[in-house]
């Protein structure tokens, strides 16, 4: 039986714990403030959404296609002005929240290299 990424970051937990540490980063980095002010000022919903869509997208329940349809990442950010900076601030705090909530290199190293490719094609502008 094959176990997905889903499973080897503790399930529902794990993502939950990746998501949490993510925007709480987000929340308070200076480093990460433009990015933090294309955001909501209530990060919950953003949270919710991120958990959805990465349950899903590391071999979950697709929670997020069954509440919002195919994710359309791209189009859906297309209002937000995501640029270099925003995308850098972006990863930076979910690296370090990989990092701080999945103990395994071999696993963060797995989603952080997608994760990468998907910030580097949902900026927007130069």
């Amino acid at each position: 039986m094959e176990v997905t990424l889903y499973q080897a970051i503790g399930g529902a937990h794990g993502v939950s714990a990746l998501c949490r540490r993510f925007y709480n980063l987000m929340d308070t980095l200076p480093e990460a403030a433009r990015c933090r002010a294309i955001h909501p000022a209530d990060l919950s919903g953003s949270e919710a959404k991120l958990t959805d869509y990465l349950t899903g997208w590391l071999g979950g329940t697709p929670v997020y296609v069954e509440k919002y349809g195919h994710p359309r990442l791209r189009a859906r950010h297309l209002p937000a002005p995501i640029g270099p900076a925003e995308r850098d601030e972006w990863l930076l705090c979910f690296n370090r929240a990989l990092d701080d909530t999945i103990a395994d290199p071999r696993l963060r190293d797995l989603i952080r290299e997608p994760v990468e490719r998907l910030a580097f094609h949902m900026q927007n502008r130069e």
